[in-house]
């Protein structure tokens, strides 16, 4: 937690749940990644977090960005985005959207499969496409190849389609998985996706660019590699695999640029030992849950740290299940790894949920049991 969130919490006491994100640490983040790795063009994956304040400031700083959906291209646009600098980065677009976004002025769209690019030929002729490959997502907290991305066969045809279809081939892109902290996986990716690009090319296709996807991650509560570390190798991989001249290169972070700026606030609901026993475990009821925003708890995948209002004077910790305050069963944040917390923990005390920039305002349900979304605050 930065100091001046901080000082918004003890100044503001705002009420809770709510979303604290500092804009000076997203853009520090930024200029580190684009340190790291000059040559590559960074494309914000908008999904993370979408608040208008954090889209001027990246604007500011010269990024591009990476939109799932017509409304977030409308939010790019709206925070003064130039069309060339948005990338229709979802493989699942309805004809409508595509069409749309076409008359927006988008010109890059992915793919991963034929009715895909059939469909972008047809709603956006002349479009520059990418093709995005199902590569290894070993090392990711949360993976994403089950569901997208494409085998390097298939993808070969797409490619030489997309050219005879009237659309320009423009390049490749992965997606290691998120929080993947394996810097390997990159390496791995760029050997597999160059292959497929040498070999296009030597087919005539003019592809220019690789697209690396996101998957850099934010610190939770294991030491990560850091970004300079991520750089390092992914320039060496691209040096070894394109020795000729490297492709334009894309990035997408998301998780990276804002998880660690953000904090939640919550209070304390209920504290309970279910069973009466003292040898229960405590049960620690939140007022923001799965529901709420932290939806990545499922499977307990993502595992936030705890700081409390008790930790400078009560220095004795025992393991709590963490839950949420709605009637659904299934909210409950962590039950298997359970989180210490003080012994003098009661209903009122403060908990602040740390790097939850990423992928929490943007879970949050709209009323459920009818409670309101959290409030957020960028400062």
């Amino acid at each position: 937690m930065t100091p001046k969130i901080s000082r918004f919490l003890a100044e503001q006491q705002p009420a809770t749940p709510c979303l604290v994100v500092d804009l000076d640490v997203v853009e520090s983040n930024y200029r580190a990644l684009h340190d790291a790795l000059p040559a590559g063009k960074i494309y914000y994956a908008i999904k993370a977090n979408p608040a208008p304040s954090i889209l001027k400031r990246l604007v500011a700083l010269g990024s591009s960005f990476d939109a799932a959906s017509l409304e977030e291209i409308r939010m790019c646009l709206k925070a003064g985005a130039t069309p060339d600098r948005i990338s229709y980065g979802n493989t699942l677009k309805k004809v409508g959207a595509i069409r749309e976004a076409r008359d927006m002025g988008i010109d890059l769209f992915v793919l991963d499969s034929m009715e895909e690019l059939e469909k972008i030929a047809e709603n956006a002729p002349g479009a520059r496409v990418f093709c995005r490959l199902a590569v290894e997502n070993e090392g990711a907290d949360w993976p994403l190849s089950r569901k997208f991305g494409t085998t390097i066969a298939h993808a070969r045809d797409l490619m030489i389609r997309a050219r005879d279809l009237g659309l320009h081939p423009y390049g490749l892109s992965f997606h290691v998985g998120s929080q993947q902290t394996g810097i390997a996986a990159y390496q791995h990716a760029i050997a597999t996706a160059a292959r497929l690009y040498h070999e296009l090319r030597a087919e005539g296709l003019d592809l220019q660019m690789i697209n690396l996807g996101g998957g850099f991650p934010t610190h939770y509560r294991e030491d990560i590699p850091s970004v300079q570390e991520f750089g390092a190798a992914i320039q060496a991989a691209l040096r070894e695999y394109f020795p000729d001249g490297q492709p334009e290169v894309l990035l997408e972070p998301g998780r990276y640029m804002v998880g660690q700026a953000g904090v939640v606030s919550s209070e304390v609901i209920l504290v309970s030992r279910r069973g009466g026993a003292e040898t229960d475990p405590r049960w620690v009821y939140l007022d923001i849950g799965r529901f709420g925003g932290l939806a990545e708890t499922e499977g307990e995948a993502i595992r936030y740290t705890f700081r409390t209002s008790r930790d400078d004077t009560d220095n004795s910790r025992s393991p709590c299940v963490v839950a949420g305050p709605s009637c659904d069963g299934v909210d409950i944040l962590y039950e298997k790894n359970r989180i210490p917390l003080p012994n003098s923990l009661k209903s009122g005390d403060r908990i602040e949920i740390l790097a939850t920039g990423a992928y929490v305002s943007t879970y949050c349900s709209v009323g459920f049991n009818g409670f309101p979304p959290l409030t957020e605050h960028y400062i």
